[in-house]
């Protein structure tokens, strides 16, 4: 079977991505790539701020070419009433909705669940906000930065004498947006296998990762200790850092088993520490965390990376390099997965990006194409889903509305 004809489970699935930046439009995303067909809605000057977003090339946004894949891009000003009635006639005939706007917006548009789902009740529609509805912060405005920070990550994150630290990249988002993404097929498994009607779902930028972060709750609420920043430590396991190589490369090392700390030990030539009760026994390992460490980190930097990579692959220990974005390209294990994938594009020619997470034996995702151009789609979809004409739409072109 070829590829194109593979099928994918979200076949015959419309969603409108009427969200910008990352955390809703990565929903999309997800669901693009298993087959759903993805309409998204764009400001007609400029588009979804995404394209703007980090590195360009030729005035292409990178970010937004790998975002956008597999979509539709419509424009379309919500600003305007005719705009939103277009984006209702779209909702109407959509599984899944998806936007960002303020709460107070959506409701003094017209557009917030009550009303779209009195005209589709089979809708489901997915809220990403930055603290969520209800609460005295709802109607505020958040980006998945102050989600990292009220989170507790930036809290955590760091070495104990520096500053709290945020993340390079989306994490926030990213992770609000895998929670949307399973509560999306949760309700609609509740819609077409229960029979139910469609639902809200309501995921903020904080919550989501906070649930990951749930350990110095537990802490404090148990014990009363409020956790601090280990730097590359975890006060669950040693040995656990990052640690220098004689040749000026890094390797991390997870000592989450005992039966892995007590290789790495073997490994580094101390076996003697394995009959040590100081660092036989975990709970005791962990209060001389500082002592394995010094172990590991003095026997890593006299070996090369290669040399340490191939003890510790053979004692099957924990370990991994850190790479950059050339070592992560080029790692045969990933290769071998075929993990990046080089797609065609008429902007750029080809571009690389990351295949679909996980990967499906019988209904794998797949990329078709990356983000198309502002409004590419606009004229075809409105023609086809809402029968509108060619006057239709140059009318609506020049007051602004598309």
């Amino acid at each position: 079977m070829s590829t194109a004809a593979t099928p994918r489970s979200l076949a015959g699935l419309r969603v409108i991505d009427a969200a910008s930046l990352a955390a809703g439009p990565l929903v999309a995303t997800w669901l693009g790539e298993l087959g759903a067909e993805v309409i998204k809605i764009e400001q007609p000057e400029g588009g979804d701020a995404v394209r703007q977003w980090g590195a360009q090339k030729d005035g292409v946004g990178l970010m937004w070419k790998s975002l956008g894949r597999n979509k539709k891009s419509v424009t379309l000003n919500l600003r305007e009433e005719r705009g939103r009635d277009i984006l209702r006639g779209l909702a109407r005939g959509a599984d899944v909705l998806i936007m960002n706007l303020r709460p107070s917006t959506m409701t003094r548009w017209g557009i917030d669940y009550e009303a779209m789902a009195a005209e589709n009740p089979s809708l489901v529609m997915v809220h990403i906000t930055g603290f969520g509805a209800g609460g005295p912060k709802s109607d505020y405005p958040g980006f998945g930065t102050l989600g990292e920070a009220m989170s507790g990550f930036a809290h955590m994150t760091g070495h104990p004498d520096g500053p709290p630290t945020l993340p390079s990249f989306m994490l926030g988002d990213g992770v609000a947006a895998l929670n949307a993404t399973y509560a999306v097929l949760a309700a609609l498994y509740h819609r077409d296998v229960h029979g139910g009607a469609g639902q809200l779902i309501d995921v903020n930028l904080i919550e989501p990762l906070a649930r990951l972060l749930e350990q110095p709750v537990l802490t404090y609420d148990q014990l009363g200790v409020v956790p601090t920043r280990s730097g590359n430590r975890w006060d669950i396991s040693a040995p656990r850092n990052t640690y220098r190589t004689k040749d000026d490369r890094w390797l991390a090392m997870s000592g989450s088993a005992p039966s892995i700390a007590m290789r790495a030990l073997r490994a580094v030539g101390r076996a003697d520490l394995t009959t040590d009760p100081r660092f036989a026994e975990a709970q005791q390992r962990l209060k001389n965390a500082a002592e394995v460490d010094k172990v590991i980190a003095d026997w890593v930097a006299e070996h090369t990376l290669d040399e340490a990579m191939a003890v510790f692959e053979e004692a099957q220990v924990a370990a991994a390099p850190v790479y950059d974005a050339e070592q992560l390209l080029d790692d045969p294990q990933l290769k071998a997965r075929n993990v990046y994938r080089r797609i065609p594009d008429p902007e750029l020619g080809h571009m690389t990006v990351q295949g679909p997470v996980p990967m499906l034996t019988a209904t794998p995702g797949r990329v078709d194409h990356l983000g198309p151009p502002l409004g590419e789609h606009t004229d075809e979809v409105l023609a086809d889903l809402l029968e509108l004409s060619d006057t239709d739409l140059k009318s609506l072109r020049e007051d602004g509305v598309i």
